[in-house]
């Protein structure tokens, strides 16, 4: 499994990005998906993740209503949409997958999750 992260940039408050998830190794059938990310000196927190093996999705709280997350299972590829973004949305974004995931398995925490992209920096300014 790889995957490799790209769309981090710097924004001002209000804007937004797409990060975007190339994959290779795997097929979505049947995987966990999903965004994470990590400012300084905070823990690694969920932001957006969705499971093939029992069909839902997770949002953080901060990512509810602002964020979405996607796939094109023939680019093998899967995105995160960011809108109206503030500073505490700085971070690295890292995007990761992990077969037969699951939502209800507790699939939004980061210590379920083997396969991890480089990361990628995004930056709001105020």
């Amino acid at each position: 499994v790889q995957l490799v992260e790209s769309g981090g940039d710097l924004v001002q408050a209000g804007g937004s990005l797409r990060l975007t998830c190339v994959t290779s190794g795997f097929s979505f059938d049947d995987y966990a998906i999903g965004w994470f990310r990590q400012a300084p000196g905070k823990e690694r927190e969920g932001v957006a993740c969705r499971s093939t093996t029992d069909g839902y999705t997770y949002y953080s709280k901060d990512a509810e209503g602002r964020f979405t997350i996607s796939s094109d299972t023939a680019k093998s590829t899967f995105y995160l949409q960011m809108n109206r973004l503030n500073p505490e949305d700085t971070a690295v974004y890292y995007c990761v997958a992990q077969p037969h995931g699951s939502m209800i398995g507790g699939y939004y925490l980061y210590m379920k999750y083997d396969n991890w992209g480089q990361g990628t920096q995004v930056t709001v300014s105020s």
